[in-house]
């Protein structure tokens, strides 16, 4: 294992590097992965890995992390099928009918919440809920970030708080707790924090909302919409389908493909679509002049081809964080600290903060969710502090803020699908970054905590 002195040395540089070709070189984010991985490369032959180790150590990372990749490929192929289906389409039609502009943003919140809740995919929400809600937010009126981070922020909270989602399971059986202990203990913090961010939307809502709305803009759309599909209730099964099958907890994969599926039937049978364009359109994508730009824009997207820029993208940065993570790098710099810490504010702080930098560096939540949880096991068991109290930091710290780091393969994935730039969306994602600030406020206050000895929460 490197000494602490190196380990904070090359972590520090490595996200200067990032942080300054981001902000300040404004430089694409792969070729600032690749420059990432080539000196994490370097860094681990000068402590004397071979260089076939660190090899092994990239393809590892890479297999283990081949059903997340395996989700991009197949989020193409779901809204390509599901625009060809109508789905989409029946979604916007109905949402621009019933959606007040003053509710839109709330209504939104809500909507997400309970998608991302019942099947316990976020990324789900955002390539279905999501597309959709942009299209109709931005035809109200309302700025594509704000809505973006409203998709976002509702979407985070099933992947947050959903029995049936792989980090609220993941979290648990890394701090060593129940699911429901752990549940029960981000109630404790998410709660407040899911009512404010309601009521924060709520008001913005009505800000925009009262705003003069282009009407034309939406009349045109529900118009060409009318024409371009055929509006019907069967063109919903798809997203029944979904959530049936991730409440029944069926794998992701198989979600997506069984809903994939039932979209090109219904294309077929429904919207007259031949087997040869459903066929294609599932790499290319959809392509079709509608004479309505908006509608153009919500339906000329997908494919499996439309998803490689992202998707290259996150085998960099999977790559980077294996090295970082197989080198113990984060490892090395995180166990002194954890062992120093005094107080149990602190170590509620320390945990949150260590899951929210082992997530700029790995990349993807799941590895700084492991990590993290085995770092910091005994000093909470030292504290007396319930391990549901660990997990939730640890969602706090990793789940939340993956959308907010421009590397990570969750912020990957949302602009790709979204269309916006994770930096101009993270301002209105404010669950994600409210959530977390709010736990380690109550932390200090020495407001709702766990202990291990008691099922009760403890104010003291």
């Amino acid at each position: 294992m490197p000494s602490f002195t190196v380990a904070a040395t090359s972590t520090a540089l490595l996200f200067a590097w990032l942080v300054t070709g981001l902000f300040v070189l404004e430089a694409g984010l792969h070729g600032l992965l690749l420059t990432a991985l080539i000196s994490l490369t370097g860094l681990g032959l000068w402590l004397g890995v071979s260089y076939h180790t660190l090899r092994k150590f990239v393809f590892d990372g890479l297999a283990a992390s081949m059903p997340a990749l395996i989700i991009f490929i197949l989020i193409g192929v779901v809204i390509a099928s599901f625009i060809q289906s109508g789905t989409v389409g029946t979604l916007v039609y109905y949402g621009l009918q019933l959606l007040r502009p003053e509710f839109f943003l709330p209504a939104g919140l809500l909507l997400c919440s309970f998608m991302s809740f019942a099947t316990g995919t976020s990324w789900g929400t955002v390539a279905t809920c999501g597309i959709v809600l942009m299209s109709v937010g931005e035809s109200l009126g309302f700025p594509l970030p704000l809505t973006a981070g409203m998709v976002i922020a509702g979407a985070s909270f099933g992947d947050k708080m959903s029995p049936v989602s792989d980090t609220t399971n993941l979290a648990a059986m890394s701090a060593g707790t129940t699911l429901y202990r752990h549940i029960q203990a981000m109630s404790l913090t998410t709660g407040p924090s899911y009512l404010i961010v309601l009521v924060i939307f709520a008001i913005l809502g009505s800000t925009y909302g009262a705003a003069p709305a282009d009407q034309a803009a939406a009349v045109a759309l529900l118009a060409a919409l009318d024409a371009t599909f055929t509006i019907h209730w069967i063109t919903l099964i798809p997203i029944a389908l979904m959530l049936i099958l991730g409440w029944r907890r069926v794998p992701p994969e198989a979600v997506l493909i069984a809903a994939s599926f039932s979209a090109l039937i219904i294309a077929w049978g429904l919207q007259d679509a031949s087997v040869a364009r459903l066929l294609t359109s599932l790499y290319t994508g959809v392509s079709q002049e509608t004479g309505a730009p908006l509608l153009d824009t919500l339906i000329n997207r997908g494919g499996i081809g439309a998803m490689a820029w992202t998707l290259t993208l996150a085998i960099l940065a999977i790559a980077m964080g294996a090295l970082l993570s197989q080198l113990n790098l984060l490892k090395a710099l995180l166990e002194p600290i954890a062992e120093r810490i005094q107080r149990p504010a602190q170590l509620l702080t320390a945990s949150t903060a260590a899951a929210t930098a082992s997530n700029a560096a790995l990349t993807e939540p799941y590895a700084a969710i492991i990590l993290n949880g085995q770092v910091f096991q005994d000093a909470y068991d030292r504290h007396n502090i319930d391990r549901a109290m660990l997990s939730r930091t640890l969602e706090e710290g990793s789940t939340l803020t993956a959308a907010l780091i421009p590397w990570t393969t969750t912020a990957i994935f949302y602009s790709a699908i979204l269309g916006v730039s994770s930096l101009d969306y993270a301002p209105f994602a404010l669950l994600n970054w409210m959530n977390p600030l709010i736990g380690i406020a109550m932390a200090w206050l020495g407001i709702g905590y766990l202990t291990s000895n008691s099922n009760r929460t403890s104010t003291d």
